[in-house]
């Protein structure tokens, strides 16, 4: 359960989604002050760089949020989640089933383990194509309930189911939420997307944002533009 109030500038998670450490930290150093969480995900694991990038960010006071979706045996998801503890990383993400949830949670000493839900690319049809014989929002709830219940700190889940969540469980979990546009966008690959606004109405407690700042002619004016919809949101 949330504790601790959450500074608004650190609300804004900044998707460090490029391919190399070196754009990296070209693009935290354009983006200055105006955001203070980057995730490092997946693309910057697999260059061997990602662990000196997050001193790198760490020494510099951002947080960080490693998006790692963690799926293996148990033992191995709890022994990954242990390599992370005193690394400076605030998040991890698991996308697995219970036991895995579960071992994450019981690994985790100062890193907390967000459970992934539903990934925010897909829709209806896609969970049709994975054989799952549920609605999307029954899907995210289900899964957030389990969360909750093996221990995790919070989940990843969409905009559009925030508010069901929010219902259903109250403050349990920190609800972090991906596929944010700063304003309405359906050309890209994300399929539930919602605006700032929307996110924060509907009870998320962070944002995750990656292509609209990241590809702005000005990342720092991007990131300083959202800031601004996140205080308005919440005051």
């Amino acid at each position: 359960m949330q504790t601790v109030a959450i500074p608004n500038e650190e609300r804004l998670i900044v998707a460090l989604d490029v391919p190399g450490a070196a754009e990296a930290r070209a693009l935290v150093e354009r983006i200055g002050d105006d955001a203070r969480f980057y995730k490092v995900g997946l693309e910057l694991f697999m260059t061997g760089e990602a662990i000196p990038l997050v001193n790198w960010l760490r020494e510099r006071d951002k947080q960080v949020f490693a998006d790692l979706k963690l799926f293996d045996i148990p033992a191995t998801v709890a022994r990954a989640v242990k390599r992370l503890n005193g690394s400076g990383v605030r998040f991890v993400t698991v996308h697995g089933n219970d036991a895995m949830m579960a071992a994450a949670a019981d690994a985790a000493d100062d890193v907390s383990v967000l459970a992934v839900t539903v990934l925010t690319s897909l829709d209806r049809g896609d969970l049709d194509d994975l054989g799952f014989d549920c609605d999307v929002d029954q899907l995210v709830l289900s899964r957030a309930r389990r969360a909750a219940e093996y221990g995790c700190a919070g989940v990843v889940a969409s905009g559009a189911e925030a508010a069901a969540l929010r219902a259903a469980l109250g403050d349990k979990l920190l609800l972090v939420t991906p596929g944010i546009r700063p304003v309405e966008n359906r050309e890209d690959d994300q399929k539930r997307m919602v605006t700032v606004p929307e996110a924060f109405s509907r009870g998320a407690d962070y944002i995750v944002v990656g292509r609209p700042v990241r590809d702005a002619a000005d990342p720092a004016a991007a990131a300083r533009a959202i800031q601004q919809q996140i205080a308005e949101a919440l005051a």
